[in-house]
């Protein structure tokens, strides 16, 4: 029984292993197969709301940008609106995929005035949509998620933590759950 055990922990650490080393679709076949950060990494987004006005903020990695023209913040919550977003100026640039663009290197911040009609019986939710390359060659898809912006400190220091570390967490944490409870079963 112990053996069957230790041969099950095996190949699912070792079918685990090997699933995380596949490369997502939009990375396959890119640019010289060069490792290209996760959309998540490469891409940040946090919300803070100030007052009445929202504030994204977009944090880059380095040999990233994003298309101005491919970012719009949209209300998710019901009865919010959102007024005219205001953006800094970008850089212009001549890219392969898109032409001559404007875009933004390193970090940007939008804000906009929120107006709520709900007087806060609905949290805040707000939907950003935005399209960003790497320079080495890969262009991503266009991304857009549901940001529930918090207080503004927290706009001010993004999280350094990896996205990954839950995930692995997860994985160690049911291994071990699986051993605890096979040498549970062994016992009479």
């Amino acid at each position: 029984m112990t053996k069957l055990i230790a041969t099950l922990l095996f190949c699912a650490t070792v079918g685990l292993s090997a699933t995380s080393q596949a490369k997502p679709w939009w990375v396959q076949g890119a640019a010289n197969n060069q490792d290209f950060l996760d959309p998540d990494v490469a891409f940040r987004a946090s919300a803070a709301i100030d007052g009445n006005t929202l504030r994204v903020r977009w944090v880059i990695a380095e040999g990233y940008y994003l298309y101005h023209q491919r970012m719009q913040i949209l209300a998710e919550s019901p009865d919010l609106a959102i007024g005219p977003v205001q953006w800094p100026a970008g850089t212009m640039i001549t890219d392969q995929f898109m032409g001559t663009q404007e875009v933004f290197l390193q970090q940007v911040e939008a804000s906009a005035r929120l107006t709520r009609a709900d007087h806060g019986a609905h949290p805040v939710q707000v939907k950003v949509i935005y399209q960003g390359c790497a320079k080495a060659g890969l262009c991503y898809p266009t991304i857009a998620k549901v940001l529930f912006p918090s207080s503004a400190a927290a706009i001010r220091a993004p999280s350094t933590q990896s996205p990954h570390t839950w995930q692995l967490a997860a994985i160690f944490g049911g291994c071990a759950a699986f051993l605890i409870a096979g040498l549970r079963l062994r016992r009479p």
